[in-house]
């Protein structure tokens, strides 16, 4: 069979190219339809699941900020740039006495959002992005009340920790008629729909940016999964791209960042080429 030179060195180059081209680039999951980000809340380090984290086709983690005297461990620096680093976005929350409806005052928040504003700037967490406030249980009549005080007090406390000018939204995580309260009066920016869908309003609500949906089953370790949609108040850290520098190649390694340069043809391609002219 007898092949015409401009078809010879159309196969020629072809494989040329084929030989050069540099191999995929990983990605964390396949695309997210829809405009819907998935993502894991979790109350403690996430550095200590980062290498499942990597590979667990998810877009964010909900961290908390916390009282001092909290068992639990609240969002560092370290830890919020690991995500960063690894294409993660952020989300943060204040929890402190959340299922006790007597906590919800307008000094209690006060107070608490000027220690999530300053744990958030200590944090790097930019301007612009939000911070939840969790109310974790089924708030109805006085309660709801006590409610609408308390996020008065966070708007408040914002204001004075920013002198003014609060560089953070407020978001809002309970029940949907708790959040639908707290949009509704313009106390929040944002709303998180608890996974407790028998709790008041909760079914059928819609108008939520983040809502927990149970867990996912490919993850070993306790935590919470979420939904999220649109824009909700995440973020990463400015300089993520410093905090998990690459180790120094070793030998192996070293081949694929070889490979990378623009291959130059084989002998036998060279030949080819060659002989049609």
């Amino acid at each position: 069979m007898k092949f015409s030179k401009r078809v010879l060195l159309g196969a020629a180059l072809l494989l040329s190219a084929c030989q050069s081209s540099p191999p995929p680039v990983p990605h964390a999951g396949p695309p997210r339809g829809g405009g819907i980000a998935h993502g894991i809340d979790l109350p403690t380090d996430a550095s200590d699941v980062l290498n499942e984290l990597r590979g667990g086709r998810i877009d964010f983690v909900a961290r908390y900020y916390r009282d001092p005297t909290s068992r639990w461990p609240p969002l560092t620096a370290r830890e919020a740039q690991h995500l960063s680093s690894l294409g993660l976005k952020i989300v943060t929350i204040w929890e402190w006495h959340s299922h006790d409806p007597a906590y919800f005052t307008y000094g209690s928040g006060y107070n608490d959002a000027v220690q999530a504003y300053r744990q958030a700037k200590a944090v790097g967490q930019p301007a612009g992005s939000a911070i939840y406030f969790g109310v974790d249980f089924n708030a109805r009549g006085a309660d709801l009340y006590r409610v609408d005080h308390y996020f008065r007090g966070v708007v408040a406390g914002f204001a004075a920790a920013g002198r003014g000018r609060p560089e953070y939204s407020v978001g809002v995580y309970g029940s949907g008629t708790v959040c639908a309260a707290m949009k509704a009066a313009g106390l929040a920016r944002y709303a998180w729909l608890s996974n407790s869908r028998a709790w008041d309003g909760s079914d059928g609500y819609t108008d939520w940016n983040i809502k927990q949906v149970g867990r996912f089953a490919h993850l070993s370790f306790s935590h919470d999964a979420n939904e999220a949609r649109d824009e909700y108040g995440g973020f990463r850290i400015a300089s993520y791209a410093l905090a998990t520098p690459a180790p120094a190649p070793t030998p192996a390694a070293a081949a694929p960042a070889a490979a990378a340069a623009p291959a130059q043809p084989t002998d036998a391609i060279a030949s080819l080429i060659g002989s049609l002219f």
